[in-house]
């Protein structure tokens, strides 16, 4: 498999833990933005493994417990909508992302991140484009981001169950739209973001 090689291409160069980070969460009006660093453990490979957005949420779920079993470490990084209306959306990203390399209790010697560069982390990197399509690693990171804000957006739907996190998790469906509308922003919303705290809502 080509993401696999490309992780291995890596280890070749002789980097022995390679930490695959991504994020999810950068599109929402509501919700936080949660960076996964994966360290897959070397000769593993996990059947099905790719980009999270194109994998069914139940399945999702299957190659989650995959990934924990399969990897040396996992670091989880989360900022949520009051840093990210304070730092911008891209800057609370690159939080999350460097706050999940440091969760990590192997210490990493190699990052490869999604399209997006760390300058305040001291580890090689390379950022490809479209890194959950290139790196198993990122692949993986893209899965746990995922199946974890997935879990908050869940739980935070039984404390405003008038949104429906729990289906749209704080994307910009017409039914978000359409409740915010009718009951405002509530605290978890980002009120930096246009489209929250316009009355004129375009559907």
């Amino acid at each position: 498999m080509d993401s696999y090689r490309y992780d291995e291409s890596l280890r070749k160069k002789g980097f022995s833990r390679i930490a695959g980070i991504d994020e999810a969460g950068r599109g929402p009006l509501a919700g936080p933005v949660v960076a996964a660093a994966v360290i897959l453990k070397e000769g593993i490979t996990i059947d099905g493994l790719r980009d999270s957005k194109k994998v069914p949420e139940k399945e999702r779920a299957r190659l989650y417990e995959k990934i924990r079993n399969s990897s040396l470490d996992i670091g989880i990084g989360i900022e949520g909508p009051e840093e990210i209306d304070r730092l911008n959306i891209l800057r609370a990203t690159m939080l999350a992302m460097q706050r999940a390399v440091e969760k990590l209790s192997t210490p990493p010697d190699f990052l490869v991140i999604d399209a997006i560069r760390l300058l305040n982390v001291p580890i090689q990197q390379l950022s490809p484009f479209k890194g959950e399509s290139v790196s198993a690693s990122v692949a993986a990171a893209s899965i746990v981001a995922k199946v974890t804000r997935d879990k908050i957006m869940s739980d935070y739907h039984l404390q405003y169950p008038e949104y429906n996190f729990g289906r749209h998790k704080g994307y910009s469906t017409k039914e978000h739209l359409e409740m915010i509308r009718l009951y405002g922003p509530c605290p978890i919303h980002r009120k930096s973001f246009f489209r929250v705290m316009t009355l004129e809502l375009p559907f």
